[in-house]
């Protein structure tokens, strides 16, 4: 095996010229004849029994060429790649210049390589420091929403409905005279002023009385998921059955006693001011780690590989397809629902796949200036705590070389963001 390296004219790529010894070659066709030669059907022979010389003679020496190509050149491409210190960060373009039986394996490949970053100011960049106060404000807000969870439904029969309420209605919908599919409930519970109804629908119902009897006129959205009903005029048969109005509890110790494992409302409130000031200092942690990640990348040069964008963007739609999936939705489905091709949709998302590459070369770069490594105990204490979240043993995990490689590099990123925060000026 023999490979000779040049490079194209185009920036970060190279052409590779790779030579196979025929002997290698025609051992190939050996293995490809015997793992294909029981499906192999020629006249005169028992099926899968026929000679490799006969099925060569009948159908000729190349029927063996592309799987022969595809059993040996992969394993030795990614050798010479490592051997040579190659990052190939794209498919290879394939071109074959000569190939066959008793003849030395002749091909070039064409491949995109992973691109030097000229780093800029990593060092003493400007930070704007980030902190978020706890206000009375916001321990009140959350304890509005505890009383809020804990309220109980009264009825109300002295009154017409008002905003807030929660109603029990029947509802039968008509577009041009016709009961359309869908618009019609019996004893539904809608609570007046959510928004869960299209627009004017849940307003009219405001002031309406114990077994009255309405219509009401809506339109429906233009941007409204039925093609049938969008943009158009609605009448609405409406009975009101029931008003019902949440009743907060009071907010003193009684309420900290049934609604918590404290004793006293003060008590109660000292607990939620701890908890917004942790959300509050993870939050500005998570901004300062964003503003110095950004900050660094955009005084970094690196001119990005088409083939890096692609594989982002493929990896993004994989991604993409993972989480739609969990909502019972195939990402066809989605793209159709948006009214938006595979196409249009890779066009619309280059631009962030393109600074998700850029970001990360930025910090492998800041990682290999500054000598960032992996701590041996610090792997271990990860390993540790991830065999424990998905129930597996730390010895599998660490046999994995992926995984262990994946929480080296986890580690590596969180370690080159520290770095660059404690070198940063926060004004």
């Amino acid at each position: 095996m023999s490979i000779k390296i040049e490079k194209t004219e185009n920036n970060n790529e190279l052409k590779l010229e790779f030579t196979i010894e025929a002997k290698k070659f025609d051992e190939g066709m050996k293995k490809v004849y015997e793992k294909s030669a029981k499906y192999i059907n020629i006249p005169g022979f028992r099926k899968g029994k026929a000679p490799m010389a006969i099925v060569e003679k009948h159908y000729g020496p190349e029927v063996f060429y592309e799987d022969t190509f595809n059993e040996i050149v992969p394993e030795e491409y990614e050798r010479e790649l490592k051997e040579n210190n190659i990052e190939a960060v794209s498919r290879p373009d394939i071109d074959v210049k000569q190939i066959g039986k008793g003849k030395d394996l002749i091909f070039t490949a064409v491949v995109q390589t992973k691109p030097e970053v000229k780093l800029g100011k990593y060092k003493g960049i400007q930070l704007k420091k980030i902190e978020y106060n706890v206000s009375d404000e916001d321990i009140n807000h959350e304890l509005g929403h505890m009383a809020d969870r804990n309220a109980r439904l009264v009825t109300v029969e002295n009154r017409p409905v008002e905003d807030g309420d929660i109603t029990v209605i029947d509802f039968e919908g008509f577009v041009d005279g016709k009961a359309f599919e869908g618009g019609k409930a019996e004893n539904y519970e809608l609570t007046i002023g959510s928004k869960t109804f299209i627009p004017g629908f849940e307003d009219q119902i405001i002031g309406m009385k114990i077994e009255e009897e309405k219509d009401i006129q809506v339109k429906f959205p233009d941007d409204y998921n039925s093609e049938e009903l969008k943009g158009k005029d609605a009448t609405f048969k409406i009975k009101l059955h029931e008003i019902k109005k949440k009743e907060l509890p009071e907010l003193n110790d009684e309420f900290a006693k049934d609604t918590s494992e404290f004793e006293t409302l003060e008590e109660l409130k000292n607990s939620i001011k701890e908890k917004l000031e942790e959300q509050n200092a993870n939050k500005a942690k998570y901004e300062t780690q964003d503003a110095a990640i950004k900050a660094v990348t955009e005084e970094a040069e690196v001119e990005i590989p088409s083939g890096m964008i692609e594989t982002e963007l493929d990896n993004m739609i994989k991604e993409m397809e993972t989480n739609l999936s969990y909502q019972g939705l195939k990402l066809e489905q989605y793209l159709n629902y948006i009214g938006k091709t595979m196409e249009e949709f890779r066009k619309e998302n280059e631009e962030q796949a393109k600074n998700s590459v850029k970001t990360r070369l930025t910090l492998e770069a800041i990682t290999k200036a500054e000598n960032i490594e992996a701590k041996e105990e610090d792997v271990n204490k990860k390993i540790e705590e991830m065999a424990k979240i998905y129930g597996k043993k730390e010895e599998e995990l660490k046999n994995n070389e992926q995984f262990v490689k994946y929480v080296k590099d986890s580690i590596k990123n969180e370690a080159v963001v520290e770095f660059i925060i404690n070198n940063a000026k926060l004004k």
